[in-house]
């Protein structure tokens, strides 16, 4: 019989093709898994331009639904947002005072799990933004959100993704390139701040300015795209703006619908990407014997 030929010398070998077989399994199911992306309900909360957002996001991004939340007409109660929400989007046009109410509530809605996601001009509000836009402040959300401000907020100039910066994560999947000619860039990362692009262009302090970057604070997770997801309202496809604009918000949401977590074997997961293990002589017997005694099993019912 084939088992005859495994000696007390080969019991290490199985163990270890065992194992082999196991992180192969544990690997292909993640990868699964991860790749199922799940839908998501999201609230885009603005100011301005929040219809127009939702609108033109639900066109590009089927797989998720978008609903507009006019927050000049008001803040949603945090127990509307959980029960109609997965994910929010938070972005202003102008600054304006309901920025705190509604920056609290979208940091209660975070701390219950769920993720909240930023665009410009988000920071233009902050507390330490430019004092020439009178920033209101997003009250709570300032203390889990990813970045501040490098003093200057968004300085009306172009900006270039920066490919060399790339992380390979699942909020970089399929980025091969990103523009704005205004309406991006000006900020600076937090400490504890995962950044896995930034833009070509270095920011008002002459430090990195981070293009897509999260940052995750006890069960809340807020990822910030800086750059104006209403672009396409008053922006110019291909001229103003381009390159990747819809894949990398349908990343964030993406990532954000998965709890912000990355699968295990899924670049991003470590500092590599980790890898499917091979399948040796001795996986392969193992193969042929876990087969065998299945199929002997099948027989004997």
């Amino acid at each position: 019989m084939l088992a005859a030929a495994f000696d007390a010398d080969s019991r290490p070998s199985l163990v270890l093709a065992a194992l082999r077989l196991t992180t192969f399994a544990a690997v292909v199911a993640s990868a699964v898994l991860a790749s199922d992306a799940r839908a998501a309900r999201v609230g885009v909360l603005a100011n301005l331009y929040a219809s127009e957002t939702a609108t033109d996001f639900a066109a590009q991004m089927p797989g998720h639904t978008f609903t507009a939340v006019d927050t000049l007409a008001g803040v949603p109660s945090v127990a509307s947002l959980t029960a109609s929400f997965d994910v929010l989007l938070v972005f202003e046009d102008v600054t304006y005072a309901g920025a705190t109410a509604v920056g609290n509530a979208a940091a209660s809605f975070a701390n219950t799990g769920r993720a909240v996601l930023l665009g410009t001009f988000s920071e233009q509000d902050r507390s330490d933004g430019p004092p020439g836009n009178s920033p209101h402040g997003w009250g709570l959300l300032e203390t889990i959100d990813p970045n501040t401000t490098d003093g200057e907020g968004t300085p009306y100039a172009p900006r270039t993704l920066s490919l060399a910066s790339l992380v390979p994560h699942p909020l970089t999947a399929g980025i091969g390139s990103l523009f704005s000619g205004r309406f991006a860039g000006g900020n600076q990362a937090k400490p504890g701040t995962t950044v896995v692009g930034t833009w070509a262009q270095l920011n008002a302090r002459e430090l990195p300015d981070p293009a897509i970057a999260y940052r995750v604070t006890g069960s809340a997770c807020v990822i910030h795209v800086a750059i104006a997801p209403h672009y396409p309202s008053i922006g110019i496809a291909g001229l103003e703006f381009g390159g990747d604009f819809y894949r990398v918000w349908k990343n964030a949401f993406d990532f954000g619908a998965a709890g912000c977590i990355v699968p295990v074997g899924s670049p991003g997961a470590g500092l590599n990407p980790v890898s499917i293990p091979t399948l040796d002589a001795w996986a392969l017997a193992l193969t042929v014997l876990l087969i065998a005694g299945a199929a002997a099993g099948h027989r004997r019912r």
